[in-house]
């Protein structure tokens, strides 16, 4: 049976772990990230060891998950929901990959701050995001991907257009956050809210929707 985790993700998490390994020789081991801010002193800071793992860390859980779903599906439902599945992954681990690069970036003192154009970036790729959704019709093959049926129309449009408006609020906040340069804590913070508070919103209404 096919996997959902392709060689594209095993390339993303072997570049996370090669930049934890480096972070590990370059960065003090009594180094901490300063993830907040109060005028020009950090009054929230983390430890390097527990910083840098955590990334690799994620991104083991998010590949054992992904292709543990891909062996539960059917085959059938499984070339329906590839096309979403996949991105989603690449999506998920080049977020967490680009901010391990930010943290070496932080921890070696450069002056380019990565985080903040990671924040924007990830911003800009979801503003679209949200207006597809948004706008979208229904189609055997397209929009979200439930375990569960939505038969009604009009919930199926409800629910993508909450998620849609939910990624669109999602990248303009991610964008003023990168702009007004609030930490790296809050920002690391946003990147995972951007992503997963929208499926969240979704997947509840759908279920509510589908009782009702």
């Amino acid at each position: 049976m096919s996997s959902l985790v392709t060689r594209f993700h095993t390339l993303l998490l072997s570049v996370t772990i090669a930049i934890t390994a480096v972070g590990f020789f370059r960065i003090p081991a009594d180094f901490a990230f300063p993830a907040h801010w109060t005028g020009s002193t950090p009054d929230w800071l983390w430890p390097r060891d527990a910083a840098l793992l955590a990334g690799p860390a994620i991104q083991l859980v998010l590949v054992a998950a992904f292709f543990l779903l891909g062996r539960l599906l059917t085959k059938n439902h499984l070339a329906k929901t590839r096309h979403i599945f996949e991105p989603a992954l690449s999506l998920l681990l080049a977020i967490i990959a680009a901010t391990q690069l930010s943290l070496l970036f932080v921890g070696i003192g450069s002056d380019l701050d990565l985080m903040r154009v990671t924040g924007a970036g990830l911003g800009v790729v979801l503003l679209p995001i949200g207006v597809v959704l948004f706008e979208a019709e229904r189609h055997t093959y397209a929009g979200l991907r439930m375990p569960w049926p939505i038969a009604d129309d009009g919930a199926w449009r409800l629910v993508h257009r909450l998620c849609g408006g939910a990624f669109f609020v999602s990248g303009l906040a991610l964008l003023a956050l990168a702009w007004f340069n609030v930490g790296v804590g809050i920002l690391v913070m946003a990147f995972a809210g951007a992503v997963f508070v929208p499926a969240v919103l979704a997947a509840g209404t759908s279920v509510l929707l589908a009782k009702n």
